[in-house]
């Protein structure tokens, strides 16, 4: 199986071959992404605080939505640049 798609060797025809196939199953390969399958915003933006309503410049690597306004404590969200 010179390509690994089931056919044999070279010059043996064209019967069905014993490939292994390239399913998904537990070993197959699978999407990249960010955990949980969103696209998210990119490094710039800002997050706002979702009870006064400022904003800070957004942390690369910290979600806002797991962050708190600074002066508040009050949650955040990301609002795209």
């Amino acid at each position: 199986m010179p390509r690994g798609d089931g056919t044999g060797p070279m010059g043996q025809g064209q019967g069905a071959g014993k490939g292994m196939g390239q399913g998904r199953g537990k070993r197959g390969g699978g999407g990249g992404g960010q955990a949980g399958g969103g696209l998210g915003f990119g490094p710039g933006g800002a997050c706002v605080c979702l009870n006064c309503g400022n904003s800070v410049a957004h942390e690369q690597g910290v979600p806002c939505s797991q962050a708190n306004y600074p002066k508040c404590g009050a949650p955040m969200s990301r609002q795209r640049s």
